[in-house]
């Protein structure tokens, strides 16, 4: 669709015309522009237009500038050159994007796929429209300020059901409008899940993307899962999807990573037996800073156990300044003596570790849905880039290394998708108790090759993009960001090396007699 201009037209030789001190206009796609008024709030300076006043501009200003900044200053538009048409689409709220590559191929007419039906395809249209709508525009605000999600956001998610599609597939979706009917809570599965993770990405704000709500993500699904007061859990749930109340996981210390079986935070009896009484420290947990309540990993002395921890005396948060945003509310969080009733405790005394490994898969997988649309992304803006750039008086695309490196990105984005897409439909065929058994290994492979290919696209795009690629706003800024931050990834939920082993451990488990 083009941009929205007024009617009236003019001759090239009428805008070659306004080229003096006082009348400075120019074409870009067959629109005309007049700045005149405009000379001295130009942020590149003056000289800048006046070098190209009076002529057509489109390609010198698609060297510099990206296509958003027209509809920000449309209001300089004054007409279009008779009987020419704009060229260059401008994209709509909720549109797929027709860049090749730039969209799952089970989002691209040409292909068909055995995995999605009209139910994914409403969605995935519901939720790119509500994330251009409402998301996006926050999320780049806040990713540069590093102010933290607004309240106003998280209702708007919980009215629309955003929040609880977050968690997955489950009971906690019954009965709950979806997107204004985009799916019914009972038909949905983990491919609705993927879609969900996946189009929340195409805001490009690394930051922000984990401020907002990720702690949910990843904490209250153990209060789903493991909580055996019904009152609680329900008391719980219905606090965190209204956006009344945060929470977070916090097992993560500055003595022990990926190490979970190294926590050092401790929960003590009282002597009646009926409250632990917690000490020690969390480090670099998401959300931390702004949540009412802590799924935290403790050690009860005979192993490790998980209480939830409601903010409170002796609880104290302290904002973490890291690589990405800090919209993302990294946390350092100290435990003084935290009293928390016995009735708190997830799953079985001193068993905690099975609630924390069977909350990994789903968090692992959702961060690989994550980090392979981000891939995707920058796939498609190098395929822009590559396309309008003039450089040596060639377009990057038509230089060999350039279309070499593309390759490359698209590979690596297209069978990450694919081998996604496969463990997807495992998950939505197997028992939650078997996919711990059968799909930890799989799903700790995808994560961690995918991190991997992440490093490779980051490294190729940035060399394509060159300075642009290091610059946080303009043209580069989705690689800057990408570039910057794609690392999170590759260590939040489990190092890739740790991931790398679990995979190669759990085939060790199965291996039969065979030799060769």
């Amino acid at each position: 669709m083009p941009l929205e201009v007024p009617s009236k037209t003019f001759t090239r030789a009428e805008v070659a015309k306004n080229n003096t001190e006082d009348s400075t206009w120019f074409i870009i796609d067959a629109v005309v522009y007049d700045v005149s008024e405009f000379l001295d709030a130009h942020p590149g300076g003056e000289a800048v237009l006046r070098q190209v006043a009076g002529t057509d501009a489109t390609v010198a200003f698609y060297n510099l500038h990206r296509h958003e900044v027209l509809q920000k200053y449309s209001d300089l538009a004054v007409g279009t050159i008779q009987g020419e048409e704009q060229s260059i689409i401008t994209p709509q709220l909720g549109d797929i994007s027709t860049v090749p590559y730039a969209e799952p191929l089970w989002l691209t007419p040409q292909f068909k796929s055995p995995y999605f039906n009209d139910s994914h395809r409403r969605l995935q249209r519901a939720m790119r429209e509500f994330t251009d709508l409402h998301v996006a525009p926050e999320a780049l605000e806040k990713e540069r300020s590093g102010e933290y999600v607004s309240q106003e956001l998280i209702e708007r998610m919980s009215k629309a059901g955003v929040l609880h599609m977050r968690m997955g597939p489950g009971k906690h979706l019954h009965g709950v409008d979806l997107l204004d009917g985009a799916v019914d809570g009972k038909q949905f599965d983990y491919f609705h899940d993927m879609i969900c993770s996946q189009e929340q990405v195409r805001v490009a704000c690394r930051g922000f993307q984990d401020g907002n709500m990720a702690g949910m993500v990843i904490g209250l699904t153990c209060i789903l899962n493991f909580c055996k007061n019904p009152e609680l859990k329900a008391k719980i749930s219905d606090e965190v999807f209204s956006g009344q109340k945060k929470i977070c996981l916090a097992i993560t210390e500055a003595f022990a990573g990926s190490d979970v079986a190294g926590l050092r935070t401790t929960a003590t009896k009282t002597p009646d037996g009926k409250h632990y009484i917690v000490n020690g420290t969390k480090k670099w947990i998401t959300n931390g800073v702004f949540s009412d309540y802590f799924v935290t990993g403790v050690n009860t002395g005979k192993g490790l156990s998980v209480l939830l921890i409601e903010r409170g005396a002796g609880v104290e948060t302290k904002p973490i300044k890291t690589s990405y945003s800090p919209s993302a509310g990294t946390t350092y969080i100290t435990f003084d003596n935290v009293k928390v009733p016995v009735g708190n405790l997830l799953g079985e005394e001193h068993k905690g570790i099975y609630v924390i490994l069977s909350n990994f898969n789903h968090e692992r997988w959702t961060m690989a849905c994550a980090t392979i649309r981000y891939m995707r992304l920058v796939v498609e803006e190098s395929l822009k880039w590559a396309h309008q750039r003039l450089v040596f008086k060639k377009r990057l695309i038509d230089q060999p290394v350039i279309r070499q490196k593309l390759a490359k990105m698209i590979a690596l984005c297209e069978s990450h998708q694919s081998w996604l897409e496969t463990v997807t439909y495992q998950m939505c065929n197997m028992a939650y108790a078997d996919q711990a058994k059968h799909l930890g290994g799989p799903i700790a492979l995808l994560k961690m090759s995918a991190t991997r290919a992440a490093h490779e696209i980051a490294d190729e795009a940035v060399q394509i993009w060159g300075g642009r690629g290091l610059t946080q706003t303009g043209m580069g800024r989705v690689i800057e960001n990408f570039n910057r931050t794609y690392k999170f990834d590759a260590i939040l939920g489990g190092a890739e090396e740790v991931l790398g082993d679990l995979g190669v451990r759990q085939a060790m488990k199965f291996m039969p007699k065979a030799v060769l």
